[in-house]
């Protein structure tokens, strides 16, 4: 929890207040008693109906004044609580976006938006019950009990035995809850984790028919999260029933020997009544101060969850490794590489060795799961290799500010991403400051401006979420264009082409050599047409280079392409 105090520092004003108000509500609480017994055993045994109205009166002066302190109370205790879980949404959010690809593999996505909305709903609801409740049920009955000694020692007796056994039934179901609590929000997890899944992909859940499948793995998370839940409802739900058990009981005590003691002259009815007030006070109390600690429990789980992500290393760490001069003049250089994925037994690369000049066009080719992906990702510096170094511009990855050496790359994942906006918001993201014209070149160059002139409002046409109002192959030229705009030194194309026609990869390609930049350009696919023409083509086989050379180098020198290659074409070049 010590991280997450700093949050609710702005908010020091209000989060003082606000007890210091429920604890003038607390006092007015507790003076009511004394005020009925008064009534009673001054005002109705003497029939002094003038001192009964001038009490009834003080009591709707309390009333109006407690009023008062409760919603004071509240309006601070939840503009600080709604405050600290903004800031705390913000920094968290700040953290995530600084991950590393590593840093959110481990975490896992769906766990990252749990503690982004669940978890931090659940603290912001914790810090509002403590602010107003944590601190007033402690003092009512604490106070109830040192006002019952006032009114009758005997009778407050029944009230040291009563408290403790309270106390004791209380932090029992409380200790027993808070480890089940932890698991409830894992469990939560697994289902937001299923949900994530299926809404990303439920056009392939529709089009292989796996819908009853999915479905039963959904009923099966969410009837373990419903278990684990109802278990912990069931030991919350022990809470009221015992509490009222053992007040009732007190009360009976007290009637019992109230009643008696009436009788003999020994007490009052007032004081009898002051004290069944009070002994109502204490369960009133009580049951608040049940629910407010099991929530305040379930905050303190989520709370810790979240620290962890705050916790969690933001980045990589710069460092200055020592520099190979054969990397000197080159855009890109890939020397002795080697990388494993966190998890993973058998290394994902291993001795991967290029070098790529400026202007020069790189195919990477291999089967699924070769790599090839990964040996791009390490340009940018999203993972770390293991082993080896990576070299921009002669300079080892790793000794490069991040930001300065992503301003040199541009990447069109293989995932083609656009988001909710215009067309112009979207290529923005390659470069604040382009202008209209550097747009439409972009455009232009990834055979984009066609169908964006067609388009009602031209750059302003509207974007929905992921693109959703355009086609497969629109949105990967549309990210094409994204990344042309930023003027990169070096390109990355991730299988960005895989939804494109032959004729339009092709004058894709051809305006990629146009570029007046010249970048290093990398071009990832599974076609052999798509990279045949480039100037070398890498082929990977389960994370090792097995091959490098032009087309017709590769296809008498590397049986992998070749295999490739046939798979793809008939003999003599024609489209198998």
């Amino acid at each position: 929890m010590k991280k997450l105090f700093p949050f609710l520092r702005p908010y020091r004003k209000e989060a003082i207040l606000a007890p210091l108000f429920k604890l003038l509500e607390a006092v007015f609480d507790l003076l009511v008693p004394i005020i009925v017994k008064k009534i009673i055993d001054v005002g109705i045994v003497n029939g002094d109906k003038p001192y009964i109205w001038k009490m009834v009166g003080l009591l709707g002066v309390f009333a109006a004044v407690g009023l008062a302190c409760a919603l004071t109370a509240q309006y601070f205790a939840a503009r600080a609580a709604v405050g600290f879980s903004a800031g705390l949404r913000s920094a968290l959010f700040r953290r995530i976006q600084g991950f590393s690809y590593r840093e959110t593999d481990r975490a896992g996505t769906s766990t990252l938006i749990t503690r982004m909305t669940a978890d931090v709903n659940q603290v912001q609801s914790g810090v509002n019950l403590t602010l107003r409740l944590l601190l007033r049920s402690p003092i009512i009955v604490f106070g109830a009990l040192i006002m019952a000694f006032t009114v009758d020692l005997h009778g407050a007796l029944i009230f040291t035995v009563v408290i403790p056994l309270l106390a004791v039934v209380v932090f029992s179901i409380l200790l027993s809850g808070f480890p089940l609590y932890r698991r409830s929000q894992k469990n939560l997890d697994r289902v937001t984790e299923l949900t994530r899944e299926n809404l990303t992909g439920v056009r392939v859940i529709r089009a292989f028919r796996r819908e009853e499948e999915e479905t039963e793995r959904f009923a099966a998370a969410n009837a373990e999260h419903r278990r684990v839940q109802k278990f912990v409802g069931n030991i919350s739900a022990l809470m009221n029933p015992l509490t009222l058990l053992l007040v009732d009981a007190g009360l009976i005590a007290l009637l019992l020997s109230g009643a008696i003691r009436v009788n003999s002259g020994a007490v009052t009815t007032g004081s009898v009544v002051a004290l069944t007030n009070y002994m109502a006070q204490i369960l009133t109390e009580l049951i608040k101060f049940a629910n407010t600690v099991f929530t305040v429990n379930k905050a303190l789980a989520c709370a810790k969850r979240i620290e962890t992500v705050l916790n969690t290393p933001v980045g990589m760490p710069e460092e200055t490794p020592a520099e190979d001069p054969s990397a000197e003049g080159l855009a890109v250089a890939f020397r002795g590489v080697s990388m494993t994925y966190a998890g993973n037994a058998a290394p994902s690369l291993s001795g991967i060795d290029l070098s790529v000049r400026r202007g020069e066009t790189v195919g990477i080719i291999g089967s699924t799961g070769s790599g090839k992906t990964t040996l791009v990702n390490l340009i940018p510096r999203f993972y770390d290799v293991d082993g080896g170094a990576v070299f921009v511009d002669g300079r080892d990855v790793r000794a490069w500010d991040t930001e300065t050496l992503r301003q040199k790359i541009a990447v069109v994942p293989q995932k083609a991403v656009l988001f909710r906006g215009t067309v112009r918001s979207n290529l923005l993201w390659g470069n604040e400051s382009a202008t209209d014209e550097d747009l439409w070149n972009a455009l232009e160059a990834a055979q984009a401006k066609a169908f964006i002139e067609q388009k009602e409002g031209g750059l302003d046409a509207p974007v929905a979420q992921n693109g959703r109002n355009f086609s497969g192959g629109q949105r990967q030229r549309l990210t094409v264009a994204r990344a042309l705009v930023r003027h990169a030194d070096i390109l990355i194309l991730d299988d960005s082409a895989s939804a494109l026609d032959y004729a339009t990869e092709a004058a894709l390609r051809a305006a990629l050599r146009r570029l007046p930049e010249r970048p290093a350009v990398f071009i990832i696919s599974q076609r052999t047409a798509s990279i045949r023409h480039a100037d070398r083509i890498l082929v990977l086989e389960e994370g090792r280079a097995v091959g490098l050379g032009t087309h017709e180098e590769l296809l008498d020198s590397c049986p992998v392409y070749r295999e490739i290659y046939e798979s793809q074409f008939q003999k003599g070049g024609e489209p198998a």
